[in-house]
């Protein structure tokens, strides 16, 4: 039922990110369009051609971020871990960012970077500060700490940050300035037909995978010495899991930019409905996350029409204030167990 519910919720707001906007669109000639029925007209050309892919990359790159954190969730045993909280989306922008500058610099042409060199840079950028995070983290014994494990995110993000402005700076071509402030910020405005295969893919494949390793995941749930004891070699599979959770999220950044707190609140809210047992969970936080993300950027593109605002810019000022009341319970839980 569940499932049932959250497929015509996105259903519901994918209608809702085709018909509205800037310019307006009854629901029944969106209808049409889709099916169609509809005679060629600029209206079609809209859907089709400007809104369709742009919802639809919405959709992926949000079911992307949520099962990312989930995941990440349960590897660190963190309920503040997150793609962008832990500088893994920071990350991947480095790597986007540079294949942008070196690019230009070396003359790649427009089609190979998006196809090969951009997520392949973004995936080096987000195994690599993921990596380092990671190894921040890790207390004496191999835990991690929850302040531990933010701190050193904070600080990564922080670092890979001033280093995308780096490159900006020392790049030869002004012309690069919105391209590097569009991955800072994250948006889906540049969304193109050609652009959706990449991440479709690797979102489907990914998503299997780790629904087929939900029991491992379960497992970690127990804390590390438990895993242990129940047969789960927990090292080596935090490290495949970290490489594709990378591999993940460097493919979605590659794409989109940097847009935070989706991978923090969306699972959160999907445990309330299915509990904490990750086969059951996978699904519904990626169906909510998707749901989430197309009426983000649905209202970045229309709270300030026709001025089209970062959906990156949105996740932030709600995910801010989630990510205080987080912090908050925690203390209060921290407090009454003392």
């Amino acid at each position: 039922m569940i499932l049932t519910g959250l497929t015509a919720a996105l259903a519901a707001a994918i209608l809702a990110g085709l018909a509205l906007g800037s310019v307006r669109i009854p629901p029944s000639q969106v209808v049409e369009i889709l099916t169609g029925r509809a005679e060629p007209s600029p209206f079609r050309t809209i859907v089709l051609d400007v809104r369709l892919p742009r919802v639809l990359l919405g959709a992926t790159v949000g079911a992307g971020l949520a099962v990312i954190g989930t995941v990440l969730q349960a590897l660190v045993r963190n309920p503040l871990a997150d793609p962008f909280l832990l500088g893994v989306s920071s990350g991947a922008s480095v790597g986007a960012v540079s294949a942008i500058v070196l690019g230009g610099v070396f003359g790649v042409g427009t089609a190979l970077s998006t196809a090969v060199t951009i997520p392949a840079a973004s995936f080096v950028g987000a195994l690599i500060s993921l990596a380092l995070v990671y190894a921040l983290a890790r207390s004496g014994g191999g835990g991690f700490a929850t302040g531990r494990l933010i701190l050193a995110g904070v600080a990564v993000s922080y670092i890979l940050t001033a280093l995308t402005s780096l490159i900006l700076v020392t790049a030869d071509s002004a012309d690069h300035l919105k391209e590097v402030l569009y991955w800072t910020l994250g948006g889906l405005g540049s969304a193109r037909w050609d652009m959706l295969a990449l991440p479709c893919v690797v979102l489907a494949v990914g998503t299997a995978l780790l629904i087929a390793l939900a029991r491992p995941l379960d497992l970690l749930l127990v804390g590390e010495e438990g895993a242990t004891v129940l047969g789960l070699d927990t090292a080596r599979f935090r490290a495949a899991v970290f490489v594709l959770s990378s591999l993940l999220t460097g493919v979605l950044v590659a794409y989109s930019g940097a847009i935070g707190f989706v991978g923090l609140m969306v699972p959160h809210a999907a445990r309330m409905l299915v509990g904490a047992a990750h086969r059951p969970l996978l699904p519904v936080v990626a169906l909510m996350g998707a749901v989430f993300l197309v009426v983000a950027d649905l209202a970045a593109r229309t709270v300030a029409a026709p001025q089209d605002i970062p959906v990156g810019v949105l996740t932030a000022l709600t995910g801010g204030p989630f990510f205080l009341w987080l912090l908050r319970r925690g203390q209060t839980h921290e407090g009454m167990s003392t």
